[in-house]
């Protein structure tokens, strides 16, 4: 039986402004439906997304909650890239036709979190 992932941002504003942004992505009835923990060495780091009969759509990127290393999202090596936040998830979507991205870190990470949906 395939894995149905529903991917859901909610933003809740309270103070000066108050209001809540409930964001969804498009559901994917052929989720990988996996977490995986990786240790990321110094330098760039080929991420490879899980195939096996599913298509993953989108990726968290969940960093140790204590980790003070850079943490840089990459296309190849050679691009500036995104800078990620050391400790905060983050999560984006991935087109049908991707098979790996890039990340590079200042030094090694150990327990990174990948939820691939």
């Amino acid at each position: 039986m395939a894995t149905r992932a529903t991917r859901i941002t909610t933003i809740v504003f309270t103070g000066d402004v108050v209001g809540t942004e409930t964001v969804g992505a498009a559901a994917n009835a052929n989720s990988a439906g996996s977490i995986e923990i990786k240790t990321l060495s110094s330098g760039f780091n080929t991420i490879t997304i899980p195939t096996g009969g599913t298509v993953p759509t989108a990726v968290t990127i969940i960093p140790p909650a204590a980790n003070l290393t850079a943490i840089t999202l990459k296309g190849i090596t050679g691009d500036t890239g995104v800078p990620l936040h050391l400790t905060d998830p983050s999560s984006f979507s991935l087109p049908s036709s991707s098979t790996t991205f890039g990340i590079t870190t200042g030094a090694a990470i150990t327990g990174v979190r990948f939820i691939w949906s």
